[in-house]
């Protein structure tokens, strides 16, 4: 899968496919009003209950619309920042990412999309908490919660976890910079692993994005980022290919849990 994304994205990369590219200011489920949220700029100056109103309220429109073949993005501000005009369009999805999310604030919000409908929910979080200095421990412990509660709250749908992804180390100019450099991209590399593993036994999807945007050395490709941490449209295309060969692929009827598992 590996070869035949990166294909895809350099056949995709010319200059004249970028011109379309906006930043995300608009939510449209299928013919419901578009409804207008703050621009790039003031974004940026919202608080963190601004930005949970806001997924409210449009979580509000999909619940009541129910639109079909919906899928849910859950995260931070790589999800957050996903071209609508990227993501594949079999589907309607539903951006649930908010700016500098950690495990533990995600898993106080679930309860705002409760009453959606999605086909699929793409769960990708920890950097953050990583930044932070939280433990692999916690973080993985928090995604567990995160992925029971999405199991009993949206018991049809599909979850995929998707990997952490790796930061361009030295080359980054983030502006937290220091404290992204604390984090090993070797170490990243170990938490997905254990990530990978809690999916399979709670039985869930696990996407394994972080080959594709890695180079020689094991970080974050030059051009898939704008800072070393946050993507560039080449990285969001190498994404959205994933996104579409995977749920080709690999997005079946879930099995269903067998009876007594525990969390």
């Amino acid at each position: 899968m590996l070869a035949v994304i990166l294909l895809i994205w350099q056949q995709q990369r010319l200059s004249a496919f970028f011109g379309t590219i906006t930043s995300p200011e608009l939510i449209n489920l299928n013919n419901s009003p578009q409804i207008a949220t703050p621009d790039l700029g003031r974004r940026h100056q919202l608080t963190y209950q601004e930005w949970v109103d806001i997924l409210k309220q449009e979580a509000k429109i999909a619940a009541d619309q129910r639109p079909p073949h919906l899928s849910i993005l859950v995260g931070d501000s790589l999800s957050l920042w996903f071209p609508p005009e990227l993501l594949p369009e079999d589907k309607n999805w539903l951006n649930q990412g908010i700016s500098g999310e950690t495990s533990n604030g995600l898993l106080k919000r679930l309860k705002v999309f409760d009453r959606t409908q999605p086909e699929v929910i793409f769960l990708m979080i920890g950097i953050n908490d990583l930044i932070r200095g939280m433990s692999d421990e916690v973080i993985v412990d928090n995604q567990r919660q995160i992925i029971n509660y999405l199991q009993k709250t949206h018991p049809t749908a599909q979850i995929v976890v998707q990997s952490i992804l790796p930061h361009g180390a030295e080359e980054a100019t983030w502006k937290g910079r220091d404290q992204l450099l604390t984090v090993a991209n070797s170490r990243i590399r170990k938490l997905n692993q254990q990530l990978q593993s809690q999916s399979s036994k709670k039985g869930v999807k696990y996407l394994d994005l972080y080959p594709l945007f890695t180079n020689k050395q094991g970080n974050l490709r030059r051009e898939f980022t704008t800072d070393g941490l946050h993507l560039s449209p080449e990285g969001y295309i190498v994404w959205r290919s994933a996104l579409q060969i995977y749920s080709e692929i690999q997005l079946k009827p879930q099995r269903q849990r067998p009876a007594g598992e525990k969390d």
